[in-house]
């Protein structure tokens, strides 16, 4: 059971505090209800640019990472399609050195047009190295146009195109900011050797005062019920075919979410998962195979991907695939393979929480779920689920009609 008290400022930002005297450390964390499905479709990218502009100075402190490395401590940022998170690590007695560096770049980012060109140049060349000239980068992109038509899931969080990065604007950047930026569309969690009573002393000197702005009303075009199976070819210079694909599944607070987890986990956590034993060992159809999903906060995806063995049929290797999903849909899974799974996503989460960084960070996303309340009741929704469930569930998400099956094939020499 992880302990914490909450409170609310008066401009809206909310602040968890997570007390435990056994560190001399502080985990500072500060979550934005922003990513990429917050996105103009026209202007895509901006949330993960926002992530590299953050740490570019503001209004009063030109060099975030300086002062931050004199007091000890490191800092890193991750951007999803979902939220853009913050967070800092430093010894306790330094603490007000991150309420400083955050409530001041909340406060206001140091925009100007040097600034922009220089991290633009560097999302660019990211965007290059890792999607465009990687072998299988732009995977998720023809993944995610595949399977999703209405919803803004349907581009990556690097954005859609490089375009849209080159193109941005000045104007346009300092929008999005005033838009997202803000008390109001923010959660602080402070974790570690610190009190409620500090921490809400310096939670209102540091961050009081920042106008709240405007709560972010979120309405998203909700993707439609799939009706027909889709499939897609795309041939690429790599290596390998490859197979991937994938079925909508139930959003985060979803208890199909559960179900799916516990899928994942027995068709491709590892080798001794079914996929790998069956199709990588026995068969031979794949080099390696996985099953993951991917996690998102509203409707995601259950995703198998594998890369085939040279000289196997991209045709057989699916039907492969099919076979194993029909056997699962209509054998179920056996009690040992369902303890198996519960007994290992118990175990990740009791090493997760070990780690005071973890802890911070997750208490601040489940309150922007709803309530941090539900990191305590989490692992209940894995233990709850059974057998059954994971029948029905199989068949439900992995019907023939819900499905998007993509063939990345090697181009032919």
């Amino acid at each position: 059971m992880i302990s914490f008290e909450k409170f609310t400022l008066a401009n809206g930002l909310r602040v968890i505090v997570h007390e435990d005297h056994t560190t001399p450390m502080i985990a500072f964390n500060v979550l934005y209800d922003v990513g990429a499905r917050d996105e103009n479709p026209a202007q895509t990218g901006f949330a993960h640019l926002f992530e590299h502009l953050m740490f570019g100075g503001s209004v009063n402190i030109p060099d975030y990472d300086e002062p931050l490395q004199m007091a000890g401590g490191e800092n890193n940022a991750y951007t999803t399609n979902d939220i853009t998170n913050y967070y800092i690590q430093l010894p306790r007695e330094n603490m007000e050195t991150a309420f400083w560096l955050e409530s001041d770049r909340m406060l206001s980012l140091a925009f100007n047009e040097n600034s922009l060109e220089v991290q633009r140049k560097v999302v660019c060349e990211e965007f290059k190295e890792h999607y465009i000239n990687k072998p299988y980068g732009d995977v998720w992109k023809y993944l995610r146009e595949l399977a999703y038509k209405q919803h803004p899931y349907q581009w990556m969080t690097i954005g859609k195109e490089l375009k849209h990065i080159e193109d941005a604007q000045l104007a346009d950047v300092k929008a999005f900011f005033a838009k997202h930026y803000c008390p109001q569309n923010a959660v602080l969690c402070v974790a570690g050797d610190t009190t409620v009573a500090e921490v809400k002393a310096l939670a209102e000197k540091w961050f009081g005062d920042i106008p709240g702005g405007e709560k972010y009303q979120r309405n998203l075009p909700a993707e439609g019920r799939q009706e027909a199976p889709r499939t897609q070819t795309v041939e690429a210079d790599v290596p390998y075919d490859a197979l991937y694909k994938a079925w909508h599944m139930g959003d985060r607070l979803n208890p199909e979410y559960y179900e799916a987890d516990i899928i994942t986990e027995v068709l491709g956590g590892g080798h001794s998962s079914r996929l790998y034993q069956k199709l990588v060992k026995e068969q031979q159809f794949f080099s390696n195979i996985s099953c993951h999903h991917t996690g998102s906060t509203d409707p995601g995806l259950l995703v198998i991907e594998g890369k085939l063995i040279a000289g196997v049929s991209p045709g057989a290797a699916n039907e492969a695939i099919e076979q194993q999903i029909r056997e699962l849909q209509e054998n179920g899974i056996s009690d040992e393979e369902l303890t198996k799974a519960k007994n290992k996503i118990e175990a990740m989460i009791i090493f997760e929480d070990m780690n005071l960084l973890s802890r911070a960070n997750n208490l601040a996303f489940y309150e922007l779920l709803g309530n941090a309340e539900l990191m305590n009741t989490e692992l209940d929704n894995y233990l709850e689920v059974t057998r059954e469930r994971i029948s029905a569930a199989a068949t439900r998400i992995m019907a023939p009609a819900n499905g998007n099956t993509l063939f990345y094939l090697a181009k032919k020499k």
